[in-house]
């Protein structure tokens, strides 16, 4: 499976997508950092604390990222079944089942080291900003760390499945723009806050999708031995 998934990366030139998250989390990091300055200029208080600055932090990370997985289902699977090329594939002598899988699992382990570094990299960054400019005003505390950091490996893991969800949309017409469409309207869903509520924040909520989003992957692959990709 480790071997699939090398061969995957390679083909895909996975580095280009890495190379994308960090000019994406650079992109977050001078927004939260605008943003912010923008505020105290104005006499306003962006952030009442570390807790709420890395709660937006990691609502940015989730939504960039869950649009980023889409694209990778989209190049990775999507394209070669509406290409043919997955034909070729699937005249080598390896199962079915653990190709398309080792496929879907570069998308969840990029997404869940991408969401885990890319919060790391904008909280950090955000921290040292904050040093010069105090925009929040209360220092970062232990606990206050620790309890976002844990908070963030949680939402990482619950992000990586759920942006498997896009994969049924994408798989029902063999389309690339659909799939990521769909990705758009769950980060309305997992990311739009109101009033400082957002539907992520009810535990139920992210593990609910995360099962979904495992279980469209599930469903996905259950049958790929008997389908005919040439009709």
């Amino acid at each position: 499976m480790f071997k699939l998934m090398k061969l995957e990366m390679r083909k895909f030139r996975i580095g280009s997508y890495i190379r994308a998250a960090m000019i994406a989390n650079v992109v977050i990091l001078g927004l939260i950092c605008f943003i912010s300055l923008d505020e105290k200029i104005s006499e306003k208080m962006p952030f009442t604390g570390y807790d709420m600055a890395f709660s937006v932090i990691d609502t940015l990370i989730r939504g960039t990222y869950i649009v980023f997985a889409s694209v990778l289902i989209s190049r990775l699977v999507i394209d070669e079944f509406r290409n043919k090329s997955i034909t070729v594939l699937f005249m080598y002598p390896i199962n079915r089942k653990k190709l398309i899988a080792a496929k879907l699992l570069v998308v969840v382990l990029f997404t869940l080291v991408a969401d885990i570094a890319g919060n790391l990299f904008v909280g950090i960054g955000f921290y040292v900003f904050n040093l010069f400019a105090s925009v929040v005003p209360e220092p970062l505390s232990w606990s206050v760390a620790t309890k976002s950091l844990l908070a963030v490996v949680m939402s990482a893991l619950a992000t990586s499945f759920l942006s498997l969800i896009p994969l049924y949309f994408g798989m029902r017409k063999h389309s690339g723009a659909t799939t990521i469409v769909s990705s758009l309207i769950v980060v309305m869903l997992v990311c739009q806050k109101v009033n400082g509520f957002t539907l992520y924040s009810i535990l139920a909520v992210p593990i609910g999708l995360a099962l979904l989003g495992a279980a469209v992957a599930y469903m996905s692959i259950r049958n790929i031995e008997h389908v005919d990709v040439l009709k």
